[in-house]
């Protein structure tokens, strides 16, 4: 039997709200800053190189815009004067079974930008609405 890659068209978001579906997740990035250092009777001159701490990407998610539906909204608008309400995230990776494969988790989440569906009169297109979220930790398991 053939090994190939997983393909990506195949998986859920648990995020706190509701279930529901979304057209896309980008974002779960994760790497390391450079450190560098060069001792002063260092017999080479160049700079070594150390990993420093960890820095983790923005992470996107674009669903359908439903009526009567204002979870996005409702998450954005937990903010008031330094405190907003941080949520853990899911991301999963689903085999045909409906199992997940890879899993991403997202640690303490908060909305940074809330963009509503661009309208246009003459496209035949579904709306998206897109939430961008910051995070403080990423962890990768392979199921």
């Amino acid at each position: 039997m053939a090994n190939y890659p997983l393909p990506k068209f195949h998986y859920q978001v648990q995020w706190g709200g509701s279930r529901l579906g979304f057209t896309e997740v980008t974002g779960l990035t994760v790497e390391n800053e450079l450190i560098e250092y060069r001792e002063g009777n260092s017999p080479e001159y160049s700079k070594i190189k150390m990993p420093g701490m960890q820095k983790y990407g923005n992470i996107t998610l674009k669903r359908g815009t439903f009526k009567s539906d204002n979870e996005f909204f409702n998450w954005w608008n937990t903010k008031s004067l330094g405190k907003i309400e941080r949520r853990d995230v899911t991301v999963s990776l689903l085999n045909e079974n409906h199992e997940p494969v890879m899993v991403w988790k997202v640690k303490n989440a908060w909305p940074v930008k809330l963009q509503s569906a661009d309208l246009k009169s003459d496209a035949n297109e579904v709306a998206i609405e897109t939430l961008e979220l910051a995070h403080e930790g990423l962890v990768v398991e392979a199921v």
